[in-house]
């Protein structure tokens, strides 16, 4: 597990750096703003199919950190969810102690 967010954390901050260095195209950006948009409200089948339509499309422009992109998106739909208060924006990586999310390991 820590090796997959130590991946997933490398490959964002590249990401993170292309943006800041304005190195990604208008539509990049807007396609990215738009799948943490649907992260933000569990809409895990959103965010993957934007995920997709930027790999096929701009492949050459996000393949660097796009990997760490996906794993985010299966990691974050595979936690346990638990009762919204729709907030947003942040991330929450504290869980209540005992649950679990039923997958076998």
């Amino acid at each position: 597990q820590k090796q997959v967010c130590n991946d997933i954390g490398r490959r964002l901050t590249v990401l993170e750096d292309a943006w800041a260095q304005g190195k990604l195209s208008a539509p990049v950006r807007k396609r990215m703003s738009l799948l943490v948009q649907e992260l933000q409200q569990q809409h895990w089948d959103a965010a993957d199919e934007i995920h997709r339509s930027l790999m096929v499309d701009h492949v050459n422009e996000v393949s660097q950190w796009m990997v760490g992109v996906k794993r985010l998106i299966a990691e974050t739909r595979d936690l346990p969810t638990a009762g919204t208060d729709g907030s947003a924006g942040t991330e929450t990586r504290d869980l209540p102690t005992g649950e679990t999310d039923g997958s076998a390991g």
